[in-house]
């Protein structure tokens, strides 16, 4: 009998178009039916300079399936070198070019002498989600565009998180960890948003060293820059929210770059004064507020899972339940991100559990016992298992419904502040 998958919380590989467009001036041209590129743009902010609904696309139908889209491919791509101002033209493909087989490398391959790059990511959605498409277009830059050089800026350091658009807090994140590398000393290169692009790829070989803030998602990227660049990595699985990760990440990263550690220390004891002020200062509401649930649950990608159950706990001393990570992480990774929820202050383990059907989820939620009201962090669509069980909710995770995400950010002493504020601003509605 068939199975039914609920509330799924990715999307299918081509779904990498938002890591295209998340470059600044670059385009995806898409090989594929009509309307995916709609289908698969519906997170906020997605418009602007390019946006879903001029991406170019071979619009393939029934003939193509049967004579191929080659002829059709390679006039789309010639068409939008001539007609739309971009630097970088990225080409995706969707199921059904793949399923007839398309030589779609060979169609690129005869742009390599143009005036602006064309290159090439398989991204069928039954090869993966749009978490791994998000690799392979990095992947494409890497082996199609970038060249390995000589040349190392002493500093220079290129920093990797999540996907794009998937996390609609990703700009912000992104910011506010380039702040906190460039506050050790060293020089934060970044491709995505405002003012970063093309110049910014062409950095890419040139960096002392790649961070990775990530518990698995862009791991084969730096692994692949690595092995061509000869450039080493930090991969550091925790997206550092509040005083107690934020500090540890400025260790690691400041000891792996050889910055001074008494410099390191004292930027952090700055940094924690700041932050512990405004703990003090609300302290009262912190300790008297009795309707603050004990137990939380988290429903995200691997990222934020691990993130804010790191936070909750280390940082805000609340015990975890189960947590549910849904972004299909492939198997080879799950150990050792399981391995990383047992690393938690007091000897606190959380549980975790690997899923992609919510409706399986929501049950399991309804099941617990939260031993008062359950703290639920999670996408829109756990609204209804949160009405269901009385609990404090907040929505972090796509999909986003419940609020505007424009530059906000829960990384770092600043990110932690701030999800303090939207989970209390949450709880105190219960006084209301």
């Amino acid at each position: 009998m068939a199975k039914i998958l609920d509330k799924q919380r990715y999307k299918c590989a081509m779904g990498a178009m938002s890591t295209v467009q998340a470059i600044e001036r670059a385009i995806p041209v898409l090989h594929s039916g009509a309307g995916c590129a709609q289908k698969l743009s519906n997170s906020s902010g997605s418009s602007g300079y390019f946006s879903p609904n001029i991406f170019p696309c071979t619009s393939i139908n029934e003939q193509d399936v049967v004579f191929g889209g080659e002829k059709k491919l390679h006039s789309t791509i010639e068409n939008s070198l001539k007609v739309i101002d971009a630097d970088l033209y990225v080409v995706l493909t969707g199921c059904t070019p793949e399923i007839v087989g398309d030589n779609v490398d060979e169609i690129v391959a005869d742009f390599k002498d143009a005036e602006k790059p064309v290159i090439f990511a398989s991204t069928p959605g039954f090869k993966g989600n749009n978490y791994q498409g998000h690799e392979w277009v990095i992947n494409a830059i890497v082996e199609q565009f970038l060249n390995p050089t000589e040349k190392r800026i002493p500093g220079l350091v290129n920093i990797w998180a999540d996907v794009p658009y998937q996390d609609e807090f990703w700009l912000g994140n992104l910011r506010e960890l380039e702040k906190l590398v460039a506050e050790l000393g060293l020089i934060p290169n970044t491709i995505f948003g405002y003012k970063r692009g093309i110049e910014n790829i062409k950095k890419i070989p040139e960096a002392q060293f790649n961070l990775l803030v990530s518990p698995w998602v862009g791991l084969e990227n730096v692994k692949r820059m690595q092995a061509k660049f000869g450039t080493p990595y930090l991969h550091y699985p925790t997206l550092p929210i509040g005083a107690f990760e934020t500090s540890k990440f400025l260790r690691a990263v400041g000891s792996f770059a050889g910055v001074d550690q008494g410099e390191v220390e004292k930027l952090i004891s700055e940094k924690e004064a700041y932050y512990y002020y405004y703990i003090e200062r609300f302290a009262d509401l912190f300790l008297e507020t009795r309707v603050m649930s004990k137990k939380f649950s988290i429903v995200a990608d691997a990222q934020y899972v691990l993130g804010i159950t790191k936070f909750l706990v280390n940082d805000m001393g609340l015990f975890p339940a189960k947590q549910y990570i849904v972004d299909d992480t492939p198997k080879q990774y799950r150990n050792d991100i399981e391995g990383y929820f047992k690393d938690l202050n007091y000897d606190i383990k959380a549980a975790v559990e690997f899923g992609v059907d919510g409706y399986k989820i929501q049950q399991e939620i309804e099941n617990t016992d939260y031993h008062g009201y359950p703290l639920l962090l999670g996408g829109y669509w756990e609204k209804d298992i949160a009405a269901k069980t009385n609990a404090h909710f907040l929505n972090v995770s796509w999909p986003v419904n419940e609020r505007l995400v424009m530059n906000s950010y829960y990384v770092g002493y600043d990110g932690g502040l701030k999800l303090i504020e939207d989970i209390y601003s949450v709880v105190k509605t219960r006084f209301n």
